[in-house]
């Protein structure tokens, strides 16, 4: 019997469960932890570069939705 790597089974559900809104409800977080003075410094540029890396998160994940629509639209024009 061959066992599975639980890690890779475990990457591709988190990768389903990625969730915009969410991602943009946790940029909203580190802003307001940083904002309010919540954080030592050296946390203020760990959550800064963790947002900046959810943003371009969001951002890939927008650029891929225009995508599909631009290519809906070009399906319906083309009908």
């Amino acid at each position: 019997m061959v066992k599975r790597n639980s890690s890779s089974n475990s990457k591709s559900v988190e990768a389903e469960v990625w969730n915009y809104e969410a991602k943009v409800a946790e940029i909203e977080g580190i802003i307001d932890r940083i904002e309010g003075g919540e954080l030592e410094l050296a946390d203020v540029f760990e959550q800064f570069a963790q947002a900046v890396e959810y943003l371009r998160e969001c951002e890939s994940f927008l650029r891929q939705r225009q995508q599909q629509v631009d290519l809906l639209i070009e399906t319906l024009d083309d009908q």
